[in-house]
């Protein structure tokens, strides 16, 4: 029976989700649970394994070649711990060889869950085909990754990407890592809301008070929401500009939740990126929209895990040279 299956995990504070990958990125079996986030480590690792062994339970686990694990940061691939700031009671906890007890022989990759959706977005979605990407998600934190040399780059512990945390405003609020004025103090979807509330917005008669909430006020023309959006996309793209300044990327693909506002976002990100990426050698970058969705975690682990196992049928495409720009400005998409 053909190896050709990658079982894939891509584990949150609300979810653990898991599926049979298989070589065109499609998951042919799902399995899920709720994270059980404020309980004792070894309860969460229990929804794990009750995932991993319904995927186990079915015909097709025979065909699997290798587990794959995207998981809520940071991580640390080079002794398979995880330590998420949105599931309490995993600190260096051995999620690794807690998984192994389940799945026996089978390697097993770990990467964060930035670098898995960056690996999907490699393989089967916005970075298809480059050489050289930034990949981000923009939602409760700000995560990323990087492909190089045609290939992802998880670095040693399976972080590198990490944009979240480059300080862009040296002066500016503490962040939860220990640093100020990090990208993720400005441009996280609870920041972007903190922020035109203390600058007088207001929800609607729903009360909602989300980023989206706040992406719809600045739709309509608000000044503070757009503001808000405004100072969020700075704060992205000086980051964005600083990573490519770095190690010459040629796209950086934009997803998660707060990228759904959609051009609220994307036109003063691509507005402010021009201030900021001046070096002859980045001025081509191109910013776009993520194209994977849900399924970027899942797929993208199945990617992490084929990439470092070396396995066939798996492999995104060949670098090629960058589409011809479709709009005279640069850091369109």
């Amino acid at each position: 029976m053909p190896r050709d299956l990658i079982a894939a995990l891509d584990i949150g504070g609300t979810k653990i989700a898991g599926a049979l990958v298989d070589g065109g990125g499609t998951p042919v079996v799902r399995a899920r649970r709720a994270t059980p986030a404020r309980e004792a480590g070894a309860t969460v690792l229990r929804e794990v394994t009750a995932v991993l062994r319904e995927l186990a339970a079915t015909e097709h686990w025979a065909r699997v070649a290798a587990v794959g694990i995207g998981s809520a940061g940071p991580v640390d691939a080079s002794v398979g711990t995880v330590s998420p700031v949105n599931i309490p009671g995993w600190r260096d906890f051995p999620l690794v060889a807690g998984v192994r007890e389940t799945t026996g022989e089978l390697p097993v990759t770990l990467v964060g869950d930035g670098v898995a959706m960056t690996a999907a977005e490699h393989w089967q979605g916005a970075a298809r085909g480059r050489s050289a990407a930034l990949c981000m998600v923009v939602s409760t934190g700000v995560g990323g990754g990087l492909v190089l040399g045609g290939r992802l780059h998880p670095g040693p512990t399976g972080n590198a990407g990490h944009i979240g945390h480059i300080s862009v405003d040296l002066d500016g609020d503490p962040c939860p890592c220990g640093a100020r004025g990090c990208v993720e103090r400005i441009a996280s979807g609870p920041n972007i809301a903190r922020r035109a509330l203390d600058g007088g917005w207001r929800p609607g008669p729903d009360g909602d008070t989300t980023a989206e909430a706040v992406a719809v006020a600045a739709r309509a023309g608000d000044p503070v929401a757009r503001g808000s959006f405004a100072r969020a996309a700075q704060a992205l793209a000086a980051g964005i500009a600083a990573t490519a300044a770095l190690v010459e990327i040629e796209v950086a693909v934009v997803g998660g939740g707060v990228a759904g506002a959609g051009e609220v976002l994307f036109a003063p990100l691509r507005r402010a990126l021009r201030s900021y990426a001046t070096l002859s050698y980045v001025q081509g970058l191109e910013v776009v929209p993520a194209q994977m969705g849900n399924d970027a975690g899942l797929v993208g682990a199945a990617a992490a895990a084929a990439q470092e196992q070396r396995l066939e049928g798996f492999r995104a495409p060949a670098p090629t040279s960058p589409p011809a720009p479709t709009s005279p400005s640069p850091n369109g998409g």
